[in-house]
């Protein structure tokens, strides 16, 4: 195989927040970008208990701006309550047709929840992002002044931890009620959470008991209801070796699960012109 058609991937998995397998680096510092999702989801569930499942699933997706999609986004903002305008997250070719746009709106529910002005709310010194940066190094087990922070591509802080530190986040994710109930929404509504990828989608569809969100750069993080976690990470940033890695993942760890892909390559046209193999 040409050098070129190689991903190089790394991987790491915990049982009961320890270390059960590694492929690669298990240290590989990454941004989290949209895997962070599940996390900042969970900070607006605690402060907005009333919001229902669909509008937690949306915060959560990376969507595909379809009708279904941004008519629960237009319902998370009247819930807020806020309009259009306020988001933040840029035109894409709207800002309600951001793939980001159901965070969005979760953050400017937290801000009409607690009182802190809408306006700046994706900015790093802002009240909301603070608690954001708080929950993902409570739940990484890091010190929140140790993460690395940039900036995403929809305008919000984003944050880098050890593939290690993510996946342990991500197996703290069902802690609490509020974490609890951002899991259950990701599980009951898949199409909600459904991007151009899919993976993530995938995961909730076909394996009882896992979430998974994925992230800009080849980032990909799930967790089980028993205790497992995974995070794997492309180094090239291509997406479309996550869905064939994290069988083989499943495979190794010895669980009985359905795949989430055969592998196989297709042209525009629908013809199979290659498959795409794990070499270990």
């Amino acid at each position: 195989m040409d050098e070129a058609e190689r991903h190089v991937l790394h991987a790491v998995v915990l049982r009961d927040e320890q270390i059960e397998l590694v492929a690669g680096d298990a240290q590989l510092v990454t941004y989290l970008r949209s895997s962070a999702k599940p996390i900042q989801a969970r900070v607006v569930v605690r402060s907005r208990p009333d919001l229902d499942d669909e509008q937690i699933a949306v915060m959560c997706a990376s969507h595909r701006a379809t009708p279904e999609q941004l008519e629960i986004v237009r319902r998370l903002l009247a819930a807020a309550p806020a309009t259009e305008d306020e988001l933040e997250c840029g035109a894409a070719p709207t800002p309600i047709e951001h793939n980001c746009s159901g965070k969005h709106a979760g953050f400017l529910a937290l801000c009409r929840s607690e009182g802190w002005p809408a306006d700046g709310y994706r900015l790093l010194e802002h009240p909301c992002q603070q608690a954001v940066i708080r929950e993902v190094a409570e739940l990484a087990g890091v010190d929140s002044g140790s993460m690395p922070v940039g900036v995403d591509g929809c305008g919000v802080p984003t944050f880098a931890l050890p593939l290690e530190r993510a996946a342990r986040a991500f197996a703290r994710l069902r802690e609490g009620e509020e974490g609890r109930r951002v899991v259950s929404a990701m599980r009951a509504h898949p199409e909600l959470l459904r991007g151009p990828v899919g993976v993530d989608a995938r995961v909730a569809e076909r394996l009882d008991g896992w979430v998974a969100k994925g992230g800009a750069e080849g980032l990909f993080c799930a967790s089980s209801a028993d205790r497992l976690a995974v995070a794997l990470k492309c180094e090239d940033g291509s997406f479309r070796a996550l869905a064939t890695a994290f069988d083989h993942i499943l495979e190794r760890l010895g669980l009985d699960a359905p795949r989430l892909t055969d592998g196989v390559v297709t042209s525009s046209r629908g013809e199979h012109v290659g498959r795409i193999r794990v070499v270990a």
